[in-house]
């Protein structure tokens, strides 16, 4: 099997480097063991922290940005994922650094380079919204609790701290499964999300609207065991990454893994890949080849 480099739209780190933390030499270096992993592109994921410490962060990926060379995987933006959460679906994060979702909060760190935000529409503002589209940013629902997704462009790790499937009244979960227009990120580590619930998605969603993203942490592909991260600490077990309440805190695959876990179950189909591509509004490029067992044997810049 042939296909495009991937695209990564959705991490918080690997190889021992956490994007919340992280110095430019740092970012520069996983974006170098990134393409030798087959992915082209990506888009360091922030997760909820204080604002002056988010406004770093961007500064520090930007400037990444502008030092890369062409045997590193492509910054092409930031998805903010924190602060614009609903509480009661707060997952990992830290909810002390939390701020309504206002067009005046998010001009507190806003930025060019921030392509992706995650938010929760049920508290969302109209102007919100319709401020972001302007800015041509990508709005994803997540950590939250509303069903109506009409002003969203996605979902983030479906099913995963969103309120769930139910046969009364509306949830995240029901409106991206029966919503046409809206993509859906999910998180196929066999961790986050059961088969059942993969093959329910995969059958409901149109092909064409399914993102595959690892939301993978410092600790993947790593010898870390324990880290802070989003204020808490986290236990890497070998299998799966959580709190020391027992919150998973993201996956410790990266995207190439989460594809050949998905390909032995005979569950991935190439057009997952060029849903990305689409998403992004970028041209396919590159070549991966895998093996029957969906190892990568070559790649092509």
């Amino acid at each position: 099997m042939k296909t495009p480099l991937l695209i990564e739209q959705h991490f918080h780190g690997c190889y021992g480097v956490d994007f919340n933390t992280a110095g430019v030499e740092e970012v520069l270096e996983v974006c170098q063991k990134l393409l030798k992993e087959g992915i082209g592109f990506i888009f360091p994921t922030l997760v909820t922290d204080s604002v002056e410490n988010t406004k770093r962060q961007i500064r520090v990926i930007k400037e990444a940005s502008a030092r890369q060379t062409k045997d590193m995987a492509k910054i092409c933006g930031i998805h903010l994922e924190g602060i614009f959460l609903n509480p009661e679906k707060k997952g990992i994060h830290d909810e002390k650094y939390f701020l309504s979702p206002t067009v005046e909060n998010f001009k507190l760190l806003e930025d060019d380079f921030i392509k992706i935000v995650t938010l929760a529409p049920e508290l969302c503002e109209t102007e919100l919204f319709e401020y972001l589209h302007h800015k041509g940013i990508k709005i994803q629902a997540g950590h939250c609790m509303g069903g109506n997704l009409n002003r969203c462009d996605g979902v983030t790790h479906m099913f995963n701290a969103m309120s769930g499937i139910s046969h009364r009244g509306s949830s995240t979960a029901l409106s991206a499964l029966i919503n046409d227009n809206i993509y859906t990120e999910i998180i196929a580590d066999g961790v986050h999300v059961s088969d059942d619930a993969l093959n329910l998605l995969f059958k409901a969603k149109h092909l064409d609207k399914i993102l595959l993203i690892s939301d993978c942490l410092p600790c993947t592909h790593s010898e870390v065991k324990e880290f802070e991260f989003a204020g808490s600490k986290i236990f890497f077990d070998g299998e799966k990454a959580t709190s020391a309440t027992g919150t998973i805190a993201g996956s410790t695959k990266l995207l190439p893994d989460i594809i050949k876990i998905l390909g032995q179950k005979e569950m991935f189909p190439q057009q997952y890949i060029l849903n990305s591509y689409k998403y992004h509004n970028l041209t396919p490029v590159g070549e991966v080849e895998w093996d029957d067992k969906f190892n990568i044997t070559r790649i092509t810049l």
